[in-house]
This record gives C-alpha cells, sequence and structure tokens, in this order.
C-alpha cells in the first residue's frame, strides 16, 4: 500500500545545494518510490555550533511502498553515497541530511525512527518548506501545519530565488 511521506533534506558541505539536487534524483531512482514534489530551496542558519556554514534545506514529497525503517535505510545509504560521515557532534556540519518528516499519517516511535520528526514543529526551516508543498496539510496528530507556521517564526530563512530541489 503506497504512503505519502514527507523528507526534509539539508546540507551544508561541499556545495550544498547541488547536495540536495543530487539527493532529490537519488530519492526519484528509489525501488517502489515516486518523488512527487520538491520545495524550492532555502538557506539557514545552523541549529547548533554556529561556527559553520549556513545551511541550504528543502522538502521532498515522495509516494512509497517501502516499510518506513526500509525508507530509512534507503535514506541513510545515499546519504553515505553523498560523503555522509556520522560523527558525535550534533547538528555538526554535514555534507547531507535525510529526514523522514511524515510518513502517511502514522506516529513512529522506535528506537531508530521518530515520526513526525522530532521538534519539527519548531524548525522554520522544514515547516516552511513543507507548507510550500502542501499548506494545507493537516498532521498526525490532529493539528493543521498553519497553526505550527503561526507559532514558528521564518527568523533568519531565506528561499534562494527560483532555486528548486529537483532539476
Amino acid at each position: 500500500m503506497s504512503v505519502r511521506c514527507y523528507i526534509g533534506l539539508g546540507s551544508n558541505q561541499a556545495e550544498p545545494a547541488e547536495q540536495i539536487r543530487r539527493a532529490c534524483a537519488a530519492l526519484a531512482a528509489l525501488p517502489h518510490t515516486r518523488l512527487s514534489a520538491c520545495s524550492r530551496l532555502y538557506s539557514s542558519a545552523p541549529m547548533g555550533p554556529q561556527d559553520q556554514p549556513a545551511y541550504i534545506n528543502a522538502v521532498a514529497l515522495l509516494t512509497t511502498d517501502l516499510p518506513a525503517l526500509a525508507l530509512l535505510d534507503e535514506l541513510q545509504r545515499i546519504e553515505l553515497e553523498q560523503g555522509r560521515q556520522r560523527k558525535a557532534e550534533r547538528w555538526g556540519p554535514r555534507t547531507l541530511d535525510l529526514d523522514i518528516l511524515l510518513y502517511g499519517d502514522q506516529q513512529i516511535r522506535v528506537e531508530r525512527l521518530e515520526v513526525p520528526h522530532y521538534h519539527m514543529h519548531a524548525r522554520a526551516f522544514v515547516l516552511y518548506p513543507l507548507a510550500e508543498l502542501e499548506p494545507d496539510l493537516i498532521l498526525p496528530d490532529g493539528s493543521a501545519l498553519q497553526t505550527w507556521l503561526a507559532n514558528c517564526p521564518a527568523e533568519g530563512l531565506q528561499p534562494l530565488a527560483d532555486q528548486r530541489a529537483q532539476g
């Protein structure tokens, strides 16, 4: 059974905009999955240590037959193929970060995966690109994306003029 899911994309190393575009191409090539849409690219300040470059972020909409953990495995494979090195430093610089934000209307809490994604309600670099794709989205807990947006100012978030994550 196909599930609509949203993937957050972020990069601040090794040509970040190109990393995001390559990741979207890789998402489009996933088995049993269709890439339906990608948001514009957005620039945002890093969440953790500020002595690193700004991030480029986007959100992609997929329709997939992959179970959530199989999709997570595929996302981590794409990250590794694009040079991601997992380090102990939280919120440090990275070539690519792919996160399952929403997986249908499911709420998932297992050791490897939490969906909806942890703290997405407070992350402008997730909410604004997500709203670009589906402004009237109702989240798994029944709340409206517009409510989350109203409580999450876009401070420092800048859309990159006419640059999309996908071709």
